[in-house]
């Protein structure tokens, strides 16, 4: 992996225009002694937001992304956005497959497929977030079911591709949202571990050069822990991460423990 630790969030449906400009801007600045060769700060507001934060003075101190995209380039898709559209903007990268999608709106597994095969296509760095559901979880099928995501989401994917655009972002369906409960920190290094096995053997040594992203109810008394397992490569969250000086000692945290894997 390029970077030695990958931090970021999602806005979801949270932070209009202005907010979303304050944030990366106060982020930013309580970072600013934090390296950005070891860590990658990532970023991804509501499609509103998209042009202001691809404009404003702190854009070089992260990857600017997108919640969703169709997998057509153009076409009779209301309400959908386009590849072409986020390139205009200045988007790197785009996540596919949040469980908000797949459990909220109805996509499935082949439907992400299609939207990782798109984004690649026009040189995004894909962010595929896979995660199973209390449920699953219940009936002692989690493994299997993040290697189906796996399996099905980068299916017909080169490994030389994967290794250089593809990111995975495991988070528990039961575990993130207000409602969310942590997983314990031996469940996501079993789960981080399993979805490596399936990396590579989907891949075989590009397998290794993909990074793995926790998500799930992340916070400073939990994210030492997941971030000192051998397997969990960066932290992703949303509520704990809008509060911006408590986010900022958390990174420090983790870049301190990361230095020390």
């Amino acid at each position: 992996m390029k970077k030695q630790l990958y931090i970021g969030s999602n806005f979801k449906m949270y932070k209009n225009i202005r907010a979303t400009e304050e944030y990366l801007q106060a982020i930013s600045a309580a970072t600013r002694d934090i390296d950005r060769e070891k860590v990658q700060f990532f970023f991804i507001p509501s499609y509103t937001s998209l042009e202001s934060a691809s404009k404003t003075s702190v854009r070089s101190q992260f990857m600017l992304g997108a919640q969703n995209m169709c997998w057509e380039s153009e076409g009779q898709f209301t309400g959908e956005i386009s590849p072409e559209m986020l390139k205009e903007l200045g988007v790197e990268l785009v996540m596919v497959g949040h469980s908000e999608r797949r459990h909220g709106f109805g996509e499935s597994n082949e439907t992400e497929n299609k939207k990782v095969k798109k984004a690649l296509e026009y040189g995004f760095t894909t962010l595929l977030a896979i995660g199973e559901t209390k449920e699953e979880k219940d009936f002692g099928i989690s493994v299997e079911v993040l290697h189906t995501q796996l399996k099905t989401g980068l299916h017909n994917i080169s490994p030389e591709t994967a290794a250089e655009k593809i990111w995975i972002a495991y988070e528990p369906v039961w575990s993130i949202g207000t409602d969310g409960v942590p997983a314990p920190v031996e469940y996501a290094r079993q789960m981080h571990q399993e979805i490596r096995r399936c990396l590579v053997g989907l891949f075989q040594d590009a397998g290794n050069e993909i990074p793995i992203l926790y998500g799930g109810s992340v916070n400073p008394k939990n994210s030492g822990a997941l971030i000192a397992q051998p397997d969990i490569n960066g932290l992703f969250t949303t509520r704990t991460a809008f509060q911006v000086e408590i986010f900022a000692a958390l990174i420090r945290e983790a870049v301190r423990i990361c230095g020390k894997k």
